[in-house]
């Protein structure tokens, strides 16, 4: 009967310890499936491709003119002129002015800003100041005319002409040769108000010239 007694005694610890460990095997497991859980809630979820936007590298080009001309080589083929206006709005944009010869080198590159392509508006104005609508017109004129056939001129240079002094990448030499050639052509563009200018090809310099 003792033995008994001392056997149900230790059934009953037995059974006291048995739940208290598998409760501490379960908060464990919980724990670590809270912290697994945790983790996952604070990672950056997955970037959301179906509502990305397209991206554009020419969103910003609002005009692009061209025009093909005998420059380099009189005799041809014909090189590519072409002034591509850039940026949000008409009158906040850059023009960049280009002419790429037949073997595609782009031999010359000049950028323009909107002041360049707008001054001249003022010897058109009627009033003191000028609309938004009538500047963003006369920027869009300007741009669509930029290349006009009346703008290229041969000879480039007359035989007659006195040396520009100033002129940028220009010397005597090179002006010399130029007024050699009665099928060099010239290009005229204004940029400002009243600032002519004229390129031409140098053959001698390989390159292209201010003459004007």
């Amino acid at each position: 009967m003792r033995f008994s007694w001392f056997a149900l005694l230790a059934l009953l610890a037995a059974c006291n310890s048995t739940p208290s460990a598998v409760n501490e095997g379960a908060v464990s497991r919980a724990a670590e499936r809270t912290g697994q859980d945790i983790q996952d809630t604070t990672a950056l979820p997955p970037p959301d491709t179906a509502r990305s936007k397209a991206v554009s590298a020419v969103s910003d080009t609002l005009r692009v003119v061209r025009q093909q001309h005998n420059f380099s080589n009189p005799q041809g083929p014909p090189d590519s002129f072409r002034l591509v206006f850039r940026g949000p709005s008409l009158l906040e944009g850059t023009g960049e002015f280009t002419i790429t010869d037949a073997h595609g080198q782009v031999i010359f590159r000049e950028m323009l800003t909107e002041p360049d392509l707008e001054a001249a508006l003022v010897y058109e104005m009627k009033t003191p100041t000028a609309t938004r609508a009538e500047r963003e017109t006369f920027v869009m004129r300007r741009i669509d005319r930029f290349f006009l056939p009346s703008q290229f001129h041969t000879p480039a240079v007359a035989r007659n002409a006195a040396f520009p002094n100033g002129t940028e990448n220009l010397d005597q030499t090179t002006w010399n040769d130029l007024r050699q050639r009665p099928d060099a052509i010239g290009f005229d563009y204004l940029k400002g108000k009243e600032n002519g200018q004229r390129i031409a090809w140098s053959p001698l310099k390989k390159q292209v010239v201010r003459v004007r």
